[in-house]
């Protein structure tokens, strides 16, 4: 367990190593419009003192006390890098510092990813997404939903309606995770290593998925669920073509996101982040070691769940082509009319999230936000209670990442640590609340 009198001290010299190494990295960082904390003017129409309450909250609340090993933090507008900053350490077992090309499991903030993919092949015509998903995978034709029992000895219904592609996207498919734990069925799933066994593939998790039942007719409730893998399967299927070649193809080469991927390559080890689980009385303990982690090893199951790890300029350069339009720096991933349409709500009745989900999954509160095709949609600030636009838009991974993007604003935001699970500490309205009163 790692104590907080040790990290106090380790993060000291972090922060002295830290501010020297950016220093010797000024030149990159200069370019890229990197935030200086002596520099008195505004960047992008974003204060610079204000922005310095990001590495003091963060130091004070977080890095110091010993509740997070470390963090980097990036804030971009009208295209422009206006910070970044890293503080405390990647790895606290071999001191090694947070950098800015440090490699992250980015987990959910997989999904956006996988979204848009499908989403190209929907620009080509391959699917509609009123499309019954049984269209593509044909065991899935007379699905059934939970009534009473424990697997394999499921009583269950018909449901009352076909699930479609579409609730794949918005996780209104009646599918759902393991880690749940709120159901008979969810129980199944972990029984059947559903959630990301890395000796699964794509091909059998369909065909499980086949045996069990839905937890409720699709279309009817939401539940965050692995419908994105499903998501991931179909861009296989649909593209003629494995799904992690078909990422590195059409989003990884197009945005120069070489840094990421569903494996952490022998160059990249140095720079790759231990993992971290929160133990009672804030503190964390090691959960995954860099040097031992699944990730050295290519994985049978390449989860468009939550199966990628990146850097955060590499996630930068994806999310300022969303915040763009679709593209970056000239190369395009998806069109402007595709992209406005995957990012209004998608939810019956434009409800928001308590209205229709039937589970909790995640520390942020989610009244006023809806959820488009592939990431949540913030449709009421004041009923949402966190600063903000209407508009806004992004997802979160299970180790604390998080990203956001603002459309009225021309605002990126994009968040790395590594603890376990990411409903510990309300970082992420914290950060909102920061980085729009640093608006100008």
């Amino acid at each position: 367990m790692v104590l907080v009198e040790d990290l106090v001290t380790l993060n000291a010299q972090v922060q002295q190593d830290n501010a020297h190494d950016g220093r010797r990295n000024d030149s990159r960082n200069t370019q890229e419009g990197n935030f200086s904390m002596k520099e008195p003017k505004q960047v992008a129409g974003l204060a610079p003192d204000r922005l310095c309450n990001i590495n003091d909250h963060l130091d004070r609340q977080y890095i110091r006390p010993g509740k997070l090993p470390g963090a980097l933090t990036l804030v971009a507008r009208r295209g422009e890098i206006a910070y970044v900053n890293a503080q405390g350490l990647m790895d606290v077992e071999r001191n090694k510092p947070v950098r800015r090309d440090t490699v992250f499991r980015i987990y959910s903030m997989t999904k956006p990813i996988t979204s848009i993919a499908m989403m190209q092949l929907y620009e080509q015509g391959r699917f509609l997404l009123d499309d019954p998903v049984h269209k593509y995978i044909p065991a899935w034709k007379n699905q059934r939903v939970y009534k009473s029992g424990v697997y394999p000895n499921f009583l269950t219904t018909s449901a009352t309606s076909a699930m479609t592609i579409r609730d794949l996207f918005t996780h209104m498919s009646g599918l759902t995770y393991g880690f749940m734990n709120r159901t008979n069925v969810d129980a199944a799933y972990r029984e059947l290593k559903l959630d990301g066994s890395r000796n699964l593939t794509l091909e059998a998790l369909v065909s499980q998925l086949a045996e069990l039942p839905l937890e409720f007719s699709p279309g009817t409730a939401w539940n965050y669920s692995v419908s994105t893998d499903v998501l991931g399967y179909l861009v296989q299927l649909l593209a003629d073509k494995p799904f992690d070649e078909y990422l590195q193809e059409h989003i990884f080469e197009p945005l120069g996101m070489s840094d990421t991927g569903f494996q952490v390559r022998d160059d990249q080890l140095d720079r790759f982040a231990a993992c971290y689980q929160f133990q009672p009385g804030d503190q964390f303990t090691l959960q995954d070691d860099p040097q031992t982690s699944p990730f050295r090893h290519k994985s049978k199951f390449v989860s468009g769940g939550g199966g990628l790890v990146s850097t955060i300029d590499d996630y930068f350069h994806f999310a300022q082509a969303l915040c763009q339009g679709g593209e970056f720096r000239g190369r395009r991933i998806i069109g402007r009319k595709t992209l406005e349409f995957m990012r209004r709500n998608h939810l019956p009745g434009n409800q928001d999230l308590p209205g229709l989900s039937v589970g909790a999954f995640s520390e942020t509160h989610y009244a006023g936000s809806g959820f488009g095709l592939g990431f949540s949609v913030k449709t009421d600030v004041a009923k949402s209670q966190i600063n903000g636009s209407v508009g806004e838009y992004g997802w979160g991974g299970l180790a604390s990442t998080n990203f956001f993007i603002d459309p009225v604003e021309e605002l990126v935001v994009i968040f790395m640590t590594q603890l376990i699970p990411s409903s510990t500490y309300p970082i992420r309205q914290e950060l909102r609340a920061i980085i729009n009163g640093a608006l100008v």
